[in-house]
Order: structure tokens, then C-alpha cells, then sequence
């Protein structure tokens, strides 16, 4: 009897490494995400490469030093000797949100720097963990004389003032008066891997819709349905794209499951409207 198992497609992969929070392939996942644009991407010979630089750092630390030793290493590695940085000449390119793209380019955006950064950090032992800081994604260490905020785009290490200087266009932002004192410490809390992923895709996204790329926005999106089933605007965004393909009845049900499923739907009346529209032009 002849039996041939086919291949999982890139989205049933995805779907078997995100499956569980206690054990979340960071890393793993972030890579597939660049399946979609690179189907042939071999995404265990990237891994590979990056065990590859974290053996390098390994054989120049003591197994014994200290902390601050192994961070202060690290990042001379990481930033100034393999040249690894934000991409700010073309910072909304696609290719900065793809690890295996920023591995060789060297450039990224912070949040594909971070996890690059956390696995090496990881890797020496050192408790480093990813911050998703309003606006900008960060990284932190905690060390024994205290806790380490770094931003991966630059390398650089923020200090207090410095962090709190770069959440005022957020407040402003978002009319948060000046006078409701938010601890720090809110905006510098731990990012769960899941939370990473979905910040990642909710940036493709982002992307591509301002490209008017559907097909990439619609791919973003069954990634993002995945990881979040309850994430009911990811449901709009994508029927809104299957619209804008022609795919009018895929549109129809992620819309209506929209209307259905979402609370608090600012945009009800616009929505209602649009799957009028879709279902006329079915008829």
C-alpha cells in the first residue's frame, strides 16, 4: 500500500507551533511568518544560522561571569560587531518584519531586532524579555543591580527620563492629561510570545493595507485568526480585503461574524451598510 503524507501548508505549520502559550517557539514562529512571501523558505536552516551566532558569543563568555559581563558582550556582538540596526531608510518595507530577511540584511524594525536579540540573550542565561512599550517595541534585562530597558532599533540603553520622554506622544496621542500619573512600570511589562507574534502580523498588516496589497493583508490575517480566534476586528480587516479581491461571499462572513461576535461596534452602521451592499451584488 502506497502512503504519501502531504506536506503541512505554511498556515497549518504556523497553527501546530502556536498552539500552546507554555510552549511557544518565539523564534520558530516569528521566522514561518515570512512563508507567505518566501514559500520555499527553510525555516530550520534558519534557526541553525542563529544557534550559529549564539555558539560564537557562547565561546567568548566564562560559563561563571556575571551578568552584566554577559550583556555587555552580547550587545557589543550584536550590535556593533555584527552591524545589526533598524532599517531607517525603509522602514515599512515588508522584508523588515521577515527574521530570515533582517538575519542576512542586518536591518530590521525593533520588534524582529527584539527576537533575534532575546534568543542569543537568552541563550547566555541572562532574563531578558520583550516589552511592548507603546509605539516601540523594547527589550529588558533584570540583573542584580536592577532592570535593564534597551532598545533594539539602536542598541541603546534608556534610562527612566528617557523612557518617560518617549511616551508623551503616546499621552498626547490618546488625551491622557498630564495630571494622571501612570506608573512606568505599566508600559514596561513583560510581552507574552503570543503578543509578540500578533504585533509582528498587526504590523504586515498595516503594511500591506496601505499598499492595497489584499492578498498579503487577507494571508496576514488567516495567520493572525490562528493565533487570536477571538480577535473579531482581524474578522472585519479581512472581510473588508475579500471584498476588495471580489471575494463577496468570504466577505460576507467574516463581516457578519464581525457584527455578530464583536462588542462595542463603533463602526456598526458602516459595516451593516458594506454587507448590504456585498449581498445585492450577490443577487
Amino acid at each position: 500500500m502506497n502512503l504519501s503524507l502531504a506536506a503541512p501548508t505554511p498556515l497549518e505549520y504556523f497553527d501546530a507551533l502556536v498552539q500552546s502559550d507554555a510552549q511557544f517557539p518565539l523564534l520558530e514562529a516569528a521566522i514561518s511568518l515570512a512563508q507567505d512571501e518566501y514559500p520555499h523558505l527553510d525555516v530550520q536552516q534558519v534557526l541553525d544560522e542563529v544557534d550559529q551566532l549564539l555558539e560564537r558569543i557562547r565561546r567568548r563568555i566564562p560559563a561563571d561571569a556575571p551578568a552584566t559581563h554577559k550583556l555587555r558582550m552580547l550587545n557589543q556582538f550584536f550590535f556593533r560587531e555584527l552591524h545589526f540596526r533598524g532599517n531607517v531608510n525603509d522602514y515599512y518595507d515588508p522584508d523588515n518584519s521577515y527574521v530570515s530577511v533582517v538575519l542576512h540584511s542586518r536591518r530590521g524594525i525593533p520588534i524582529s531586532l527584539a527576537v533575534l536579540w532575546l534568543e542569543l540573550a537568552q541563550g547566555l542565561g541572562l532574563t531578558a524579555r520583550g516589552v511592548g512599550f507603546p509605539g516601540h517595541f523594547m527589550v529588558k534585562v533584570n540583573l542584580p543591580q536592577g532592570q535593564v530597558v534597551i532598545d533594539p532599533f539602536t542598541g541603546q540603553s534608556l534610562s527612566r527620563e528617557e523612557l518617560s520622554e518617549r511616551l508623551e506622544p503616546y499621552r498626547r496621542h490618546h488625551g491622557l492629561p498630564d495630571e494622571l500619573d501612570v506608573p512606568l512600570g505599566l508600559y514596561l511589562q513583560v510581552a507574552p510570545s503570543r503578543d509578540i507574534i500578533a504585533r509582528m502580523l498587526s504590523n504586515l498588516k498595516e503594511i500591506h493595507a496601505t499598499r492595497e496589497d489584499w492578498p498579503h493583508v487577507v494571508a496576514v490575517l488567516n495567520r493572525l485568526l490562528v493565533l487570536l480566534p477571538q480577535a473579531w476586528d482581524a474578522y472585519r480587516d479581512r472581510g473588508l480585503a475579500h471584498a476588495e479581491l471580489g471575494h463577496v461571499p468570504l466577505a460576507v462572513q467574516d463581516l457578519e461574524t464581525y457584527l455578530s461576535r464583536a462588542e462595542e461596534v463603533l463602526d456598526i452602521d458602516a459595516i451593516t451598510v458594506r454587507v448590504a451592499e456585498l449581498r445585492r451584488s450577490l443577487m
